[in-house]
């Protein structure tokens, strides 16, 4: 069983080819820059050349694209935007034209003509560049794939009028709610929820370019704090607080013996920005949610996205495992948090999450992956 899994963050993608018949230190993996950083870059690039930008694709994450895209319309040059990439900015077409953009349809895009124009392609996923990345070692993509899972995070596509953090928070208890389990966030392609529309776009993308492969799309936090539970430690100890310090954002989860199945027991969960917080307001959310007494407007009223507990009783926080690219942010904590490095591999933990969803979505291989990430004997690696 061979998985191509794609973890789509902010400043990198991270990339394993996870493959049941080897040990999984083995397998192959890149740490690449995030579509978001490279697309950033093209378009600074343009600016330096004082040339015009088109922007056709889809919705992808925002953050370094989308302020570069600002600052190259707010130094004078012509940047258009077909509609859907146009997503990536805002869902409202008139904001999008209020940060200087032009919004125009697929035919008037192809219609725009110049050697002053510099056209680009806005989208989460590039399969082939991906592909031509392995081909250069002897790895054919093309022929040795039998799935492709990919992470990405999703806002998800609030109606007017509605805070696109509560929206996306009310969508992490549905899904809880749903299922207690973190594989709740993993969904096969044809069974993305329609609000989720960067996911829906990045589907897209990976189903053109392979339609004859399943495709798993997820949610890149819970994915990350699904990958931390493949670390030995924190596989074996509950009840725990598993945190993912990412670039933009920090999720924790509180999980306990009681779900509905090894990796559920989700007893509590809180979602906020980690630029718009200190590491001391980071260990008080923590030590609350430990104490069962975390409240959404505690969370929410700072700039976060919400909070929701699903027991009150409170748990000793003898044991906080944090991942992610911002980890350091706790790095002297009184909290004296473990780094989780799953098969000794702090970067890849969102695509072993990834995989270890994959068996939980495709049920068939679920005792070929189970078998590969305990180790060929099936047994814990320690």
């Amino acid at each position: 069983m061979k998985i191509l899994a794609v973890d789509v963050g902010t400043g990198t993608q991270d990339i394993l080819l996870f493959d049941s018949d080897k040990e999984v230190e083995n397998c192959y993996k890149l740490v690449l820059p995030s579509p978001t950083v490279m697309l950033a870059e093209q378009i600074k690039a343009a600016t330096r050349r004082d040339e015009g930008v088109l922007l056709t694709g889809v919705l992808m994450g925002g953050g370094p694209c989308a302020w570069a895209a600002r600052d190259h319309a707010q130094a004078g040059h012509p940047l258009w935007v077909t509609p859907d990439a146009a997503r990536t900015f805002d869902d409202d077409p008139a904001r999008v034209e209020a940060m200087g953009a032009i919004v125009v349809s697929e035919d008037e895009a192809a219609r725009l003509t110049g050697s002053d124009i510099t056209r680009l392609t806005m989208g989460d996923f590039d399969y082939r560049a991906i592909a031509d990345v392995f081909a250069r070692f002897g790895v054919d993509l093309g022929r040795e794939l039998d799935a492709i899972a990919v992470a990405v995070f999703d806002h998800g596509d609030a109606p007017p009028g509605v805070s696109d953090r509560l929206f996306r928070f009310e969508y992490i208890k549905q899904c809880i709610n749903r299922r207690n389990s973190l594989t709740s966030f993993a969904f096969m392609a044809g069974d993305v929820p329609e609000i989720m529309t960067r996911m829906e776009a990045t589907a897209r993308a990976a189903q053109t370019a392979r339609p004859d492969l399943p495709l798993m799309l997820m949610d890149t936090a819970p994915a990350a704090v699904l990958g931390a539970l493949e670390d030995n430690r924190v596989r074996q100890t509950r009840p725990a607080i598993v945190a993912n310090i990412g670039n933009f954002h920090c999720l924790a989860f509180r999980l306990n013996k009681n779900g509905d199945d090894e990796t559920g027991g989700i007893e509590g969960v809180f979602e906020h920005h980690t630029g718009e917080i200190t590491p001391q307001q980071l260990e008080g959310y923590l030590t609350n949610l430990a104490q069962g007494n975390l409240t959404h407007d505690e969370i929410f009223n700072s700039n976060g996205h919400g909070a929701v507990m699903f027991t009150t009783e409170a748990i000793p926080l003898d044991f906080l495992s944090i991942t992610g690219p911002r980890r350091n942010f706790l790095r002297n904590s009184s909290l004296n948090p473990y780094p989780a490095a799953p098969f000794g591999d702090m970067m890849l933990t969102g695509s072993h999450g990834l995989v270890r969803a994959y068996a939980a979505v495709a049920p068939e291989w679920s005792e070929v992956i189970d078998t590969a990430l305990r180790g060929h004997s099936g047994k814990s690696l320690w």
